[in-house]
């Protein structure tokens, strides 16, 4: 099996990531909002904290366990003169606004390895009057697209600035082979509609969560959730969360940790009511149906009781600081066993609060190097690694991963 996401928590076994490089030091601190940071970012740093993380998924992935670099993919495509061609072709239909159609002879001339750098960096070779702005966002890969099930949504971006990232993914899923098994199961939006990975969070099998966020439209959730539906999906969430930077996407406030343990935001999380709809599959097509809260929701689809663990712990601000650096972003690499920004030490302590050992990259890296990681036999593990500069962009563990297989635990 080369590709499917049956949960948020069962085993890693395929990752998507990108390691940032040159893109993110080519971002003008004048143009960083407009760039979706808010701050500008060290590269070396940033690099060093990313491939320290990369590390700690080596170690707990399976022997044959594969940590992918999206651009290495993009590369493979791009040796393909129709990926390429047609690559070309979506830049100048889809971004208008950047007067492609004039360089588009140059692009069609460009090697595979030129081409990418333009993609990411803007440069162009001999032409020094035409430049696009970088795309330091491609280190969150989780937006590019989101696997549920045997299913893959295409992502179409809310800003501009992330427009070039989601048709490269585009081109990625039609030709390259890793997403052969996928065949007609990809899902797509269209252009006046928005979706993003991290909104799209896979409870189980039967059971998929959408943030309507800001970068989510409500058009383009309805269309995902109906065809998601269609496709052997049972049931969809529908969560709105506030439209704002800070909780730009439903995992910057909710992550799964373990099948039925959750690590959220309380301020836009528990203490938020009615703002959970149920689609479903009815008589009549897609039924809708309000719902109290969502702890309520996934206790009654799942029929099983949740826990939803403190980001920030129970001191307030505490939960604000966290949330802001990531806090609630963790990513499971198995059921039980998450990683996150070591800054958070507040969130860290309220999941030792509920039986996970917390450990540092450098100690899990050292202990599960001499032997094999079994996560079944370890028990709940909460890994902590650091990531001063990565968080500058705002995005934790599961922004930067975009997983493409999971397998059940035996």
């Amino acid at each position: 099996m080369k590709t499917g996401i049956p949960s948020e928590t069962d085993r890693l076994k395929k990752v998507i990531v990108h390691t940032p490089g040159r893109e993110v030091s080519l971002v003008n601190p004048n143009l960083k909002e407009e760039l979706l940071f808010d701050d500008i970012i060290f590269e070396n740093d940033a690099r060093e904290e990313h491939i320290d993380m990369l590390k700690i998924f080596e170690v707990a992935m399976p022997d044959d366990g594969e940590v992918i670099e999206v651009l290495d993919l993009a590369r493979e495509c791009f040796g393909s003169d129709e990926a390429r061609r047609e690559f070309i072709e979506l830049m100048i239909k889809e971004m208008p606004e950047e007067n492609i159609r004039s360089i588009e002879d140059d692009l069609v001339k460009l090697t595979p390895e030129e081409l990418l750098t333009f993609t990411v960096e803007g440069t162009l070779p001999g032409k020094q009057s035409f430049n696009l702005h970088p795309a330091p966002n491609l280190l969150f890969t989780r937006d590019l697209a989101a696997v549920a099930g045997n299913s893959i949504i295409l992502s179409r971006a809310a800003k501009a600035a992330r427009s070039r990232e989601f048709l490269m993914m585009k081109i990625i899923v039609k030709y390259h082979n890793l997403f052969d098994e996928l065949g007609d199961n990809a899902i797509y939006i269209s252009k006046d509609q928005s979706i993003e990975g991290g909104d799209v969070l896979v409870a189980s099998d039967r059971l998929v969560l959408i943030g309507m966020s800001e970068r989510t439209s409500f058009s383009g959730l309805m269309d995902v959730a109906e065809q998601l539906l269609s496709r052997g999906m049972e049931h969809v969430l529908a969560v709105d969360i506030p439209k704002q930077r800070s909780s730009m996407h439903l995992d910057t406030i909710f992550t799964f940790a373990d099948e039925n343990e959750c690590v959220v935001f309380p301020p836009a999380i528990e203490e938020q009511s009615d703002n959970v709809v149920h689609l479903f599959k009815g008589g009549q097509g897609v039924m809708v149906k309000k719902k109290k809260s969502l702890k309520v929701s996934l206790e009654e689809i799942t029929g099983k009781p949740f826990t939803f663990i403190k980001c920030g712990g129970d001191d307030t601000i505490s939960q604000y600081r966290e949330q802001w650096t990531d806090g609630a972003n963790v990513f499971a690499l198995a059921p039980g066993v998450i990683v996150g920004y070591e800054r958070n030490t507040r969130t860290f302590e309220a999941m030792a609060d509920h039986g996970y050992t917390h450990m540092d990259q450098f100690a899990f890296i050292e202990e599960f190097s001499r032997k094999p990681f079994d996560p079944a036999k370890e028990g709940k593990i909460a890994i902590s690694f650091q990531g001063h500069e990565l968080c500058r962009g705002r995005g934790g563990a599961r922004c930067m991963t975009l997983p493409v297989l999971r397998t059940k635990q035996p």
